[in-house]
């Protein structure tokens, strides 16, 4: 019989073909899955920015780039636009953020916040988060703006370094404080602000970067000085004693004659007794309470220099003496303590009987007089010349001068107005009448035999004064002068009448005798009529100009040893009539 079999129908392999099967199957259910997932992502998603989106605390999630940028532009955060408080070295300030370039710019943030991805899974993983996104804003940054901003920080907030010192003004001790310098780091500036914006609400002052420069002379030496010395130097009068009246230097005059300075860090103060000696609140009284010396007054009698009347001595503060009195008292507060005497020294006239013969002042060398029309204004004008004339003493080889001897004719000075040449004619004028002092000035020099320096004539010939031999002086522009080449010193002894004046050199005599020899007159030219008008004009009556030369001939033992000529031009003295303004 034939062998039976079992019949079986195909079937996979054992362990492969189901597990296809199910993998086939679980594929294909997370795709629909994920597939959901991703659709339901997207729906979640919206347009362009996620639910849940924030830009410092300003919710703009759900809406589209548009919508984003007009919510943060209208609900901005005050840290965007509110001053930035800074710090620069010891001063603070704030700055406008704005201004400063530094602004937020919604449209750059509205597009980082909207979603950047659409695949798959990040739009599936967002929906299993939180739903909650922070958005750093996108900054704006203008460099220039911002670099003119630190520049305007440094303009109002840099300064020099000022060092401390102490002045005296007006009889005060004036202090001035040291200050540190500082300047702004312009360049770290702009990077500190740039880094340090937008500033949390309450956030501390940024501090800006500064350079530091100290002063050498600190704030405490300022004030060691000012009261230990500066404030007691001006705190009341200094009160000096000589004999038994007093002199008070007033604080204000004590501080015009204080110096100030730094030694290495140190204040120290000097008083310049020179300049306080000559100071007027000074001069004055040191001179009324002391004196100059006396000189003695000399004449001639029988040919010889004889004393009329014997000098006497002087006292004399010297700027030495009034240093050494008032240094002391500068440190020291108190009308008691601020007293002290000064020391004095005695002067003795250089002029007396003992002296003459020393001196060489031994006989008249020469004498002039010079007569004129009587004149109230000649009288006071010429004596009040005299006056300041007489006694000068001129020492070998020095310079005298009229106009340093006289002074300004002015009021002030004693002179009144009188006529004199001005501009060609006669006018009216301070100081008129001098001339008649200075020509017989100048023929007293003459006849001495001393050496010219300056000198001038009239421009038209004075008929009472020789032709040749007189001169003129004017304030400012002419002087008359001499130079004493005698080799001894020189007394000149003036005096004057209401109709002359004289002139004497008493000294030692270096010719025998000193002559005059008058040329011929010259190159006549005549004179011409004019008109004149204003209350100056003085009428004058006409003289021809002209041309001479006067020779100074020195002789010794009668014969001539030496001849100077002196030329002189005169112009035309012009008729002048006086028209007033009545005609």
């Amino acid at each position: 019989m034939p062998r039976s079999r079992t019949d079986h129908a195909p079937t996979p392999r054992q362990g492969r073909s189901p597990r296809l099967r199910t993998a086939a199957i679980a594929t294909g259910v997370v795709a629909v899955a994920a597939g959901g997932l991703y659709v339901a992502g997207l729906v979640a998603a919206g347009d362009d920015i996620s639910a849940g989106t924030r830009v410092d605390g300003i919710d703009i999630g759900g809406m589209s780039r548009a919508e984003a940028r007009a919510r943060l532009a209208a609900e901005a955060p005050a840290s965007w636009t509110a001053p930035i408080p800074v710090q620069v070295g010891d001063r603070s300030a704030t700055v406008a953020p704005a201004e400063a370039g530094l602004t937020v710019d919604v449209a750059k943030t509205a597009d980082l916040a909207a979603d950047p991805a659409r695949d798959p899974i990040t739009v599936i993983g967002r929906l299993f988060s939180s739903g909650e996104r922070e958005i750093r804003p996108v900054l704006a940054y203008d460099e220039g703006r911002a670099k003119a901003a630190v520049a305007g920080l440094a303009k109002e907030n840099d300064r020099a370094v000022r060092e401390g010192s102490v002045a005296f003004r007006d009889g005060k001790a004036v202090a001035t404080q040291p200050v540190t310098g500082q300047k702004l780091d312009a360049g770290r500036a702009v990077e500190t602000l740039r880094a340090a914006y937008p500033a949390a609400s309450g956030a501390s002052a940024v501090r800006l970067p500064v350079s530091v420069t100290e002063p050498k002379l600190p704030a405490a030496e300022v004030s060691r000085f000012l009261d230990a010395y500066a404030k007691p130097a001006v705190s009341g009068p200094v009160t000096l004693t000589t004999g038994s009246e007093p002199l008070r230097i007033s604080p204000a005059t004590l501080g015009d004659h204080l110096t100030v300075k730094n030694e290495d860090g140190r204040l120290t103060a000097d008083l310049d007794p020179e300049a306080l000696l000559r100071d007027p609140d000074v001069a004055q009284p040191v001179s009324a309470l002391t004196g100059a010396p006396v000189e003695a007054s000399l004449g001639v009698r029988d040919g010889r220099v004889v004393v009329e009347s014997e000098g006497r001595p002087g006292h004399e503060v010297t700027a030495k003496a009034l240093g050494d009195a008032v240094r002391p008292l500068l440190t020291k507060t108190g009308s008691a303590a601020r007293t002290a005497p000064v020391t004095t020294t005695v002067t003795q006239p250089r002029l007396s009987s003992d002296s003459l013969a020393r001196l060489g002042i031994t006989e008249q060398m020469s004498t002039f007089t010079v007569n004129f029309p009587t004149a109230p204004y000649r009288t006071t004008n010429i004596g009040r010349a005299a006056e300041l004339i007489n006694g000068s003493l001129v020492q070998p080889g020095e310079v005298w001068s009229f106009n340093r001897t006289v002074g300004e004719r002015t009021p002030d000075n004693g002179f009144v107005d009188g006529t004199m040449i001005l501009d060609g004619q006669y006018r009216s004028a301070p100081g008129g009448g001098v001339s008649a002092m200075a020509t017989t000035m100048y023929n007293a020099m003459f006849f001495a035999g001393v050496k010219p320096v300056e000198y001038g004539a009239h421009s038209f010939y004075i008929e009472r004064y020789p032709a040749g031999r007189e001169a003129t002086v004017a304030w400012g522009s002419l002087d008359l002068k001499f130079r004493n080449d005698t080799g001894k010193p020189i007394y000149i002894k003036a005096s004057a009448t209401d109709s002359s004046v004289t002139v004497s050199f008493l000294g030692t005599k270096k010719y025998d005798s000193v002559e005059a020899v008058e040329g011929p007159r010259t190159n006549l030219t005549k004179p011409t009529k004019r008109e004149g008008t204003g209350e100056a004009c003085v009428p004058q009556p006409p003289l021809e100009g002209f041309d001479i030369s006067v020779d100074r001939v020195f002789k010794n033992g009668g014969a001539e040893v030496k001849r100077e000529t002196f030329k002189t031009h005169y112009t035309p003295r012009d008729e002048v009539t006086c028209k007033t303004t009545a005609d």
